[in-house]
Protein backbone atom coordinates (compact mmCIF):
# COMPACT_ATOMS: atom_id res chain seq x y z
CA UNK A 1 0.00 0.00 0.00
CA UNK A 2 1.43 3.38 -1.16
CA UNK A 3 0.99 6.54 0.72
CA UNK A 4 -0.50 7.89 -2.16
CA UNK A 5 -3.29 5.74 -1.63
CA UNK A 6 -4.10 6.18 1.86
CA UNK A 7 -7.29 7.94 2.42
CA UNK A 8 -8.02 10.77 4.92
CA UNK A 9 -6.79 10.23 8.94
CA UNK A 10 -4.66 10.95 10.85
CA UNK A 11 -1.22 13.37 10.70
CA UNK A 12 1.09 11.10 9.29
CA UNK A 13 1.22 8.80 6.02
CA UNK A 14 3.18 6.25 7.73
CA UNK A 15 2.85 3.31 5.63
CA UNK A 16 1.48 -0.52 6.62
CA UNK A 17 5.07 -1.90 5.80
CA UNK A 18 6.83 0.96 7.56
CA UNK A 19 4.24 0.27 10.66
CA UNK A 20 5.76 -3.57 10.09
CA UNK A 21 9.52 -2.67 10.52
CA UNK A 22 10.83 -1.51 7.46
CA UNK A 23 13.04 1.38 7.99
CA UNK A 24 11.96 4.72 6.83
CA UNK A 25 13.36 8.19 6.65
CA UNK A 26 11.80 11.74 6.24
CA UNK A 27 11.05 13.19 2.67
CA UNK A 28 10.34 16.76 2.54
CA UNK A 29 8.49 18.37 -0.70
CA UNK A 30 8.16 21.93 0.09
CA UNK A 31 8.73 24.42 1.97
CA UNK A 32 8.78 28.49 1.55
CA UNK A 33 8.42 31.53 3.51
CA UNK A 34 5.25 33.72 2.47
CA UNK A 35 3.53 37.19 3.28
CA UNK A 36 0.55 36.86 3.09
CA UNK A 37 -2.37 39.99 2.54
CA UNK A 38 -5.99 39.95 2.39
CA UNK A 39 -6.06 36.78 1.04
CA UNK A 40 -8.91 34.37 0.74
CA UNK A 41 -8.27 30.98 -0.98
CA UNK A 42 -11.19 30.17 -3.36
CA UNK A 43 -11.25 26.32 -2.32
CA UNK A 44 -10.43 24.27 0.18
CA UNK A 45 -7.22 21.82 -1.11
CA UNK A 46 -5.04 19.15 -0.04
CA UNK A 47 -2.10 17.57 -0.11
CA UNK A 48 -0.40 14.31 -0.20
CA UNK A 49 1.48 14.85 2.91
CA UNK A 50 1.23 16.35 5.91
CA UNK A 51 1.84 20.66 6.24
CA UNK A 52 3.04 22.73 9.52
CA UNK A 53 1.98 25.83 8.95
CA UNK A 54 4.13 28.40 11.18
CA UNK A 55 2.69 32.00 12.13
CA UNK A 56 6.07 34.17 12.34
CA UNK A 57 3.39 37.53 13.06
CA UNK A 58 -0.06 38.78 12.16
CA UNK A 59 -3.32 36.45 12.08
CA UNK A 60 -4.88 34.05 9.71
CA UNK A 61 -7.26 31.99 9.73
CA UNK A 62 -7.51 27.95 8.40
CA UNK A 63 -10.71 26.33 7.90
CA UNK A 64 -9.83 22.70 8.20
CA UNK A 65 -12.94 19.95 7.28
CA UNK A 66 -15.66 22.11 9.32
CA UNK A 67 -13.71 24.19 12.14
CA UNK A 68 -12.10 27.23 11.84
CA UNK A 69 -8.99 28.17 13.69
CA UNK A 70 -7.72 31.40 14.29
CA UNK A 71 -3.83 31.82 14.25
CA UNK A 72 -1.34 34.35 15.56
CA UNK A 73 1.90 35.18 16.18
CA UNK A 74 3.69 31.82 17.96
CA UNK A 75 1.46 29.30 16.97
CA UNK A 76 1.30 26.56 13.99
CA UNK A 77 -1.08 23.68 12.79
CA UNK A 78 -0.24 20.85 11.76
CA UNK A 79 -2.43 19.11 9.17
CA UNK A 80 -2.38 15.96 8.15
CA UNK A 81 -2.12 14.40 4.73
CA UNK A 82 -5.40 14.39 2.51
CA UNK A 83 -6.80 16.76 4.95
CA UNK A 84 -8.73 19.35 3.07
CA UNK A 85 -8.26 22.83 4.20
CA UNK A 86 -8.42 26.62 2.87
CA UNK A 87 -6.10 29.63 4.50
CA UNK A 88 -8.07 33.15 4.90
CA UNK A 89 -6.09 36.34 5.79
CA UNK A 90 -7.97 39.08 6.78
CA UNK A 91 -4.80 41.55 7.03
CA UNK A 92 -1.68 40.59 7.20
CA UNK A 93 0.32 37.17 7.81
CA UNK A 94 3.80 35.86 7.78
CA UNK A 95 4.04 32.43 7.36
CA UNK A 96 6.84 29.49 7.27
CA UNK A 97 5.23 26.34 5.62
CA UNK A 98 6.59 22.75 5.10
CA UNK A 99 5.45 20.07 3.79
CA UNK A 100 6.93 16.90 4.40
CA UNK A 101 6.15 12.40 4.24
CA UNK A 102 7.95 9.53 4.93
CA UNK A 103 9.22 7.10 2.61
CA UNK A 104 11.57 3.74 2.51
CA UNK A 105 14.88 4.51 3.60
CA UNK A 106 18.00 4.44 6.21
CA UNK A 107 19.04 7.34 8.16
CA UNK A 108 22.19 6.23 8.79
CA UNK A 109 23.88 6.30 11.83
CA UNK A 110 19.87 7.39 13.05
CA UNK A 111 17.60 4.78 12.88
CA UNK A 112 14.39 6.48 12.99
CA UNK A 113 12.70 2.97 14.05
CA UNK A 114 15.13 2.93 16.95
CA UNK A 115 14.20 7.26 18.00
CA UNK A 116 10.85 6.02 18.40
CA UNK A 117 11.06 3.69 20.50
CA UNK A 118 13.24 6.08 22.55
CA UNK A 119 10.94 8.97 22.67
CA UNK A 120 7.26 7.67 23.45
CA UNK A 121 6.19 11.14 22.75
CA UNK A 122 6.89 10.78 19.54
CA UNK A 123 5.45 7.28 19.19
CA UNK A 124 2.15 8.89 19.88
CA UNK A 125 2.75 11.80 17.98
CA UNK A 126 3.06 9.82 15.14
CA UNK A 127 0.18 7.54 16.15
CA UNK A 128 -2.40 10.75 16.05
CA UNK A 129 -5.61 9.80 15.06
CA UNK A 130 -6.58 13.31 14.43
CA UNK A 131 -7.02 15.20 11.69
CA UNK A 132 -5.15 18.18 12.49
CA UNK A 133 -3.32 19.92 15.48
CA UNK A 134 -2.52 23.30 16.89
CA UNK A 135 -0.03 24.32 19.59
CA UNK A 136 1.34 27.53 20.84
CA UNK A 137 5.15 27.77 20.48
CA UNK A 138 7.88 28.77 23.52
CA UNK A 139 10.03 29.41 20.67
CA UNK A 140 11.77 25.98 20.69
CA UNK A 141 9.64 24.46 17.35
CA UNK A 142 10.02 27.55 15.20
CA UNK A 143 14.60 27.39 15.84
CA UNK A 144 14.03 23.84 14.57
CA UNK A 145 11.83 24.87 11.64
CA UNK A 146 14.23 27.51 10.89
CA UNK A 147 17.46 25.27 10.88
CA UNK A 148 15.84 22.78 9.36
CA UNK A 149 14.81 25.13 6.08
CA UNK A 150 18.27 26.43 5.84
CA UNK A 151 19.98 23.42 5.63
CA UNK A 152 17.36 22.30 3.15
CA UNK A 153 17.84 25.55 1.28
CA UNK A 154 22.21 24.89 1.23
CA UNK A 155 21.60 21.25 0.57
CA UNK A 156 17.78 20.52 -1.50
CA UNK A 157 14.61 18.79 -0.49
CA UNK A 158 16.70 15.31 -0.90
CA UNK A 159 18.22 15.54 2.46
CA UNK A 160 21.60 15.72 3.89
CA UNK A 161 22.69 14.10 7.18
CA UNK A 162 21.98 17.02 9.24
CA UNK A 163 18.75 17.63 7.65
CA UNK A 164 17.62 14.20 8.82
CA UNK A 165 18.65 14.87 12.78
CA UNK A 166 17.24 18.73 12.25
CA UNK A 167 14.34 17.04 11.12
CA UNK A 168 13.96 14.04 13.78
CA UNK A 169 14.41 17.20 16.03
CA UNK A 170 11.82 19.17 14.74
CA UNK A 171 9.38 16.19 15.12
CA UNK A 172 10.23 15.55 18.84
CA UNK A 173 9.72 19.05 19.78
CA UNK A 174 6.62 19.20 18.82
CA UNK A 175 5.60 15.96 19.96
CA UNK A 176 7.05 16.96 23.58
CA UNK A 177 5.29 20.32 23.23
CA UNK A 178 1.78 18.18 22.81
CA UNK A 179 2.16 16.14 25.72
CA UNK A 180 3.08 19.33 27.68
CA UNK A 181 0.07 21.82 26.44
CA UNK A 182 -2.31 18.71 26.66
CA UNK A 183 -0.82 18.43 29.97
CA UNK A 184 -0.84 21.96 31.08
CA UNK A 185 -4.87 21.24 30.60
CA UNK A 186 -5.44 20.18 33.69
CA UNK A 187 -3.70 22.43 36.00
CA UNK A 188 -2.75 25.75 34.53
CA UNK A 189 -0.70 26.20 37.49
CA UNK A 190 1.57 23.28 36.02
CA UNK A 191 2.72 25.30 32.87
CA UNK A 192 4.12 28.27 34.91
CA UNK A 193 5.92 26.27 37.30
CA UNK A 194 7.29 23.89 34.23
CA UNK A 195 8.32 27.63 32.52
CA UNK A 196 9.59 28.81 35.79
CA UNK A 197 12.15 25.41 35.63
CA UNK A 198 12.78 25.91 32.38
CA UNK A 199 13.65 29.14 33.13
CA UNK A 200 16.07 28.30 35.80
CA UNK A 201 17.80 25.39 33.93
CA UNK A 202 18.80 27.97 30.84
CA UNK A 203 19.97 30.59 32.95
CA UNK A 204 21.44 29.23 36.64
CA UNK A 205 24.58 30.79 35.49
CA UNK A 206 23.65 34.01 35.76
CA UNK A 207 21.81 35.94 38.71
CA UNK A 208 18.72 35.15 39.21
CA UNK A 209 16.36 36.32 41.14
CA UNK A 210 12.58 35.59 42.17
CA UNK A 211 11.36 38.71 40.26
CA UNK A 212 13.30 37.57 36.98
CA UNK A 213 11.37 34.13 37.33
CA UNK A 214 8.12 35.71 38.06
CA UNK A 215 8.70 38.15 34.80
CA UNK A 216 9.52 35.54 32.44
CA UNK A 217 6.60 33.43 33.15
CA UNK A 218 4.42 36.83 33.62
CA UNK A 219 3.23 36.04 37.17
CA UNK A 220 3.14 38.53 40.41
CA UNK A 221 6.39 37.10 42.51
CA UNK A 222 4.37 36.13 45.52
CA UNK A 223 1.82 34.07 43.51
CA UNK A 224 4.40 32.72 41.65
CA UNK A 225 6.53 31.47 44.81
CA UNK A 226 3.43 30.35 46.51
CA UNK A 227 1.87 27.80 43.58
CA UNK A 228 5.79 26.57 42.59
CA UNK A 229 6.36 25.47 46.69
CA UNK A 230 2.93 23.75 45.95
CA UNK A 231 3.47 21.96 43.19
CA UNK A 232 7.64 21.02 44.06
CA UNK A 233 7.88 21.15 47.72
CA UNK A 234 11.04 23.64 46.90
CA UNK A 235 11.50 26.93 46.86
CA UNK A 236 12.35 28.24 43.23
CA UNK A 237 15.88 29.41 45.27
CA UNK A 238 15.81 25.80 46.50
CA UNK A 239 14.92 24.39 42.89
CA UNK A 240 18.24 26.64 41.04
CA UNK A 241 20.28 25.57 43.84
CA UNK A 242 19.74 22.03 42.84
CA UNK A 243 20.04 22.76 39.08
CA UNK A 244 23.68 24.26 39.98
CA UNK A 245 24.68 22.16 42.45
CA UNK A 246 24.23 18.91 39.69
CA UNK A 247 25.42 20.92 37.38
CA UNK A 248 28.52 21.51 39.02
CA UNK A 249 28.80 17.80 39.80
CA UNK A 250 28.90 17.26 36.36
CA UNK A 251 31.05 19.65 35.36
CA UNK A 252 33.72 17.79 38.50
CA UNK A 253 33.27 14.63 37.19
CA UNK A 254 33.08 15.17 33.48
CA UNK A 255 35.49 17.82 32.33
CA UNK A 256 39.09 18.91 34.16
CA UNK A 257 38.07 22.54 34.80
CA UNK A 258 39.86 23.43 38.04
CA UNK A 259 37.65 23.03 40.97
CA UNK A 260 38.44 26.55 42.41
CA UNK A 261 36.63 27.38 38.92
CA UNK A 262 33.44 25.24 38.57
CA UNK A 263 31.55 28.07 41.27
CA UNK A 264 32.23 30.62 38.62
CA UNK A 265 30.17 28.03 35.78
CA UNK A 266 26.91 27.39 37.64
CA UNK A 267 26.47 31.15 38.36
CA UNK A 268 27.36 31.64 42.39
CA UNK A 269 29.52 34.56 42.57
CA UNK A 270 31.24 33.37 46.02
CA UNK A 271 34.07 30.49 46.25
CA UNK A 272 33.89 30.17 49.84
CA UNK A 273 29.48 29.97 49.59
CA UNK A 274 29.58 27.28 46.61
CA UNK A 275 31.84 25.09 48.74
CA UNK A 276 29.87 24.97 51.96
CA UNK A 277 26.45 24.27 49.53
CA UNK A 278 28.02 21.52 47.65
CA UNK A 279 29.52 19.97 50.69
CA UNK A 280 25.87 20.49 52.40
CA UNK A 281 24.48 19.02 49.00
CA UNK A 282 26.62 15.99 48.62
CA UNK A 283 28.56 15.93 52.06
CA UNK A 284 32.24 16.28 50.57
CA UNK A 285 33.86 19.13 49.45
CA UNK A 286 34.38 19.82 45.25
CA UNK A 287 37.73 18.50 45.66
CA UNK A 288 36.71 15.48 47.62
CA UNK A 289 34.06 14.45 45.04
CA UNK A 290 36.58 14.86 42.02
CA UNK A 291 38.95 12.55 43.70
CA UNK A 292 36.30 10.18 44.82
CA UNK A 293 34.66 10.31 41.06
CA UNK A 294 37.85 10.97 39.01
CA UNK A 295 37.46 12.82 35.89
CA UNK A 296 35.73 11.19 32.89
CA UNK A 297 36.05 12.77 30.23
CA UNK A 298 33.83 12.16 26.88
CA UNK A 299 35.78 9.88 24.60
CA UNK A 300 37.86 8.18 27.08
Amino acid sequence: MSMTARKLGGLFPVDAEQEAGTEIQPHVYAYYFKQWRDFRMPEPHRHESTEIMFVMSGTCRVEVLDSAVELKKGEFIVIGFNVPHRLIVENSCRMLNLEFGFRPGNLGTLSFRQLRAGEPELEDLLAEPAPYLVLRDPDDVYHSLKSLVLELDAHGTQGSGLSHVLFAQLLIRIARLREEQAADQGRPEDRYVRQSLDFLSQNYDRDIRVTDVASAVNLHPGYLQRIFKSATGRTLIDALTDIRMEKAKMLLKQTNIPVTEIYDYVGIRSRQYFHAVFKKHTNRTPLEYRQSEGVQLWGY
